[in-house]
């Protein structure tokens, strides 16, 4: 018969096992400074703000705009709408708990979370992958541009790019669904990502390491690629332009996308292509915070203060609403 201090021992194991499947976890934030919480609500909360309303008005110039209704504003469209949506997923959560006392998110609430993270990142991802393939063609082959970007063309890659990051977004979470987490419950970032999630869990995290690895590669690495070779070839074929207002005319309809590219790009690399012995909470969080909430922030601004159409739609969307 066994004891009553073996017994004991195997329901704790127990316990310990289903944690995750009973309790939730524990949001350290941005930063843990008690005093810091109510002046990093005030920013980030403008920041949040000024996003919804930058990326809006993005969305809605380009709709009143019927000179705007190319694939190269179908995708800024598109992109604004995911990052809406992107930022949408963390900052309010995020919001909620600096003025709390327990932040915390339930376990399927942390799930929940980090699939739509996934999904809206990579499809960010894929999005400024066909924005670079759009000028590829509008600069390297215009005179087929109207056939080669089609609009039947740009809806499915758009549904490409969304079908694809929902689907590596399931795969991801699933295998989290299966880990154990033990002692610790304490996330120390301002939402559910995956690498200090992982550092919670009791389990073999071997195979979730694989497939972060392998899937970043398809999601990240992929169309980063693209938007490498679509540039290598269009700074090829502005170099044969024999003058220089011809050379900076195709030059300045990149410069918008290639900052972004440079934002969002920069600092998912650093975060994800390490590995997980590797992870710091302190440069890691500072790095998230770059293309989660910064980058997203920044695109309305990046796209319009060096853009005469956009300019122009903006105009026409401000007569519209004063009319």
């Amino acid at each position: 018969m066994a004891s009553p201090h073996l017994i004991q021992d195997e329901v704790k194991d127990m316990e310990i096992k289903n944690y995750s499947s009973t309790s939730g976890f524990i949001l350290l934030g941005v930063s843990s400074n008690p005093q810091l919480q109510k002046p990093l609500f005030a920013v980030f909360l403008t920041m949040y703000l000024v996003t919804l309303v930058g990326n809006a008005v993005i969305i809605l110039a380009i709709q009143s705009d019927s000179r705007l209704h190319t694939p190269m504003y179908f995708f800024l469209s598109s992109l604004s709408f995911m990052d809406i949506c992107f930022t949408t997923n963390i900052e309010p959560k995020m919001l909620v708990n600096l003025l709390s006392d327990t932040k915390s998110i339930s376990y399927v609430g942390c799930l929940v979370q980090m699939y739509f993270f996934m999904a809206f990142a990579n499809t960010d991802s894929y999005l400024l992958a066909s924005m670079a393939i759009d000028r590829l063609v509008a600069i390297c082959n215009p005179f087929r541009y109207n056939v080669v970007m089609s609009p039947r063309r740009c809806l499915l890659m758009l549904l490409g790019s969304c079908t694809i990051s929902h689907l590596h977004s399931l795969l991801r979470v699933v295998l989290m669904s299966h880990l154990s987490f033990c002692a610790s419950h304490v996330i120390k970032h301002f939402f559910c990502d995956t690498q200090p999630v992982l550092k919670l869990s009791c389990s073999d995290t071997s195979s979730n390491q694989i497939v972060v690895m392998t899937e970043t590669l398809a999601v990240i690495v992929t169309p980063f690629l693209c938007i490498l070779f679509s540039y290598l070839r269009i700074i090829i074929t502005v170099l044969k332009i024999p003058s220089a207002a011809g050379k900076w005319k195709a030059f300045s309809t990149c410069g918008s996308h290639l900052s972004v590219v440079v934002l969002f790009y920069g600092s998912v690399i650093y975060v994800y292509f390490r590995p997980l012995s590797m992870y710091s909470v302190v440069k890691d969080r500072v790095a998230t915070v770059m293309y989660t909430i910064v980058t997203p922030m920044l695109n309305p601004f990046i796209y319009s203060l060096r853009n005469k159409d956009m300019k122009r739609g903006l105009r026409k969307l401000r007569d519209r609403i004063h009319s």
